[in-house]
């Protein structure tokens, strides 16, 4: 199954998490290995669209705020470098909408 085109993606989840360095749970390292920063946020937001949200989405739960799906996707970076990841997505219960949650290295590829 393939998610909504129009999945939204909150800023903060670039700004505040996925690109700034943490003492743990860091993903920052990962993703400046395909020439990802924080400066440039918006080219991380453009290539899950395009590449990853393209692919087909697993359900991997219900919860009471709504189903939560993955999508397993190579992620080729600015600078050309290849990422294998898990992407997290949900569809709210109460909206219908589908938001980006997180992402992760795929340790399986």
């Amino acid at each position: 199954m393939k998610l909504a085109e129009n999945t939204f993606f909150a800023p903060e989840k670039f700004t505040r998490y996925l690109l700034v360095p943490r003492i743990e749970d860091d993903k920052s390292k990962f993703l400046s290995f395909a020439g990802y920063s924080l400066d440039q946020w918006q080219l991380l937001e453009r290539d899950l669209k395009r590449q990853i949200l393209i692919h087909d989405a697993t359900e991997v739960e219900r919860t009471k705020y709504g189903t939560v799906y993955e999508i397993r996707g190579r992620l080729k970076g600015p600078n050309g470098k290849i990422l294998s990841m898990v992407t997290i997505w949900m569809t709210e219960l109460a909206t219908g909408k589908t938001k980006f949650i997180t992402l992760f290295p795929d340790k399986d590829r």
